[in-house]
């Protein structure tokens, strides 16, 4: 039975990869009492010991133990932002293409994607791909979400005694260097970064990320939205005549990701609506999990 350990199980995210995978029988889940988590030597046994380790760790912190790991049969997932771009990591977005989840399912290295940039190449990269947005384009893109996206900092502030102005969106990351915008851009195959523009707001779980297309056919986008997420499992696209009320918590507790293309002639928006700490981190994890496995993709997915 594959053997899986979680370095840094008491963060946010290693919290939530953990809730997916106790209740699992075909899997082993190796841990680290409270005492040992800290104790180099005993969390290098377990990165060494695993079949597939994930690191839910600060990016410095998950460049450290992916050094520890010396064993060539480890396989790691790594949830950080450290190796999104890195060479020799494959990026953990395996509905970007039939290559990429085979890339993924044979991989030694997976860099799980970051929650707004989830949103963001979900939309963009199959867009760039069919030609239809061109890899020129100054690409725009907003995206709210929920505060647990900030770790346990951020929620202590937002669920504890809140200041007046934690009860209104705040946007953030406004000098356009937001450690997302590699990856955005080198996933998407475009020229330059998005402009970007992250919200966070007075709720616990979800994102909607739009990203506006001046100058494209709505019909099109979402015909060619739709022929590139046909027969996907945990990615799909709401009907061209569903008009909803995009409330970014929609999607909260779920692992799967809805891509809502609205407008009409050629004034489009796309919004990719999922929980940030679902198809944005945890969720995502556990399906390049299920993949590396060789198991279904779903496989302990809340849909």
């Amino acid at each position: 039975m594959p053997k899986v350990f979680i370095d840094g199980s008491a963060g946010t995210t290693g919290l939530q990869i953990y809730d997916r995978l106790a209740a699992r029988r075909d899997i082993t889940l190796l841990t680290l009492d409270a005492a040992r988590r800290k104790d180099p030597a005993a969390r290098e046994d377990r990165l060494n010991e695993a079949d597939i380790v994930f690191l839910c760790l600060p990016d410095a912190a998950a460049r450290e133990a992916a050094a520890l790991v010396q064993n060539p049969a480890t396989r790691i997932i790594d949830a950080s932002t450290a190796h999104r771009t890195a060479p020799g990591w494959v990026y953990g977005l395996p509905e970007l293409s039939a290559a990429q989840r085979a890339a993924i399912a044979g991989a030694r290295r997976v860099a799980n994607p970051g929650c707004h940039a989830t949103g963001f190449i979900s939309i963009a990269a199959p867009l760039t791909a069919a030609g239809l947005l061109p890899k020129s384009a100054q690409v725009s893109c907003f995206s709210l979400t929920g505060y647990s996206g900030g770790g346990k900092k951020m929620i202590a502030q937002y669920e504890g005694e809140k200041t007046d102005e934690l009860f209104a969106p705040s946007s953030y990351g406004l000098r356009q260097q937001h450690k997302h915008l590699p990856e955005m851009q080198m996933l998407c195959g475009l020229d330059e970064p998005p402009v970007f523009v992250p919200v966070v707001d007075d709720y616990r779980e979800g994102m909607a990320t739009t990203v506006p297309l001046p100058g494209l056919d709505a019909r099109a986008v979402w015909q060619c939205l739709t022929d590139h997420y046909a027969g996907q499992r945990i990615v799909r696209v709401a009907g061209f005549d569903a008009v909803p009320s995009l409330y970014a918590n929609a999607m909260a507790g779920r692992d799967s990701l809805v891509l809502y293309v609205c407008g009409h002639d050629d004034r489009t928006t796309v919004t990719a609506l999922f929980d940030n700490l679902g198809k944005g981190a945890s969720g995502a994890a556990v399906q390049n999990l299920n993949l590396m496995l060789g198991l279904p993709e779903e496989t302990g997915l809340r849909l």
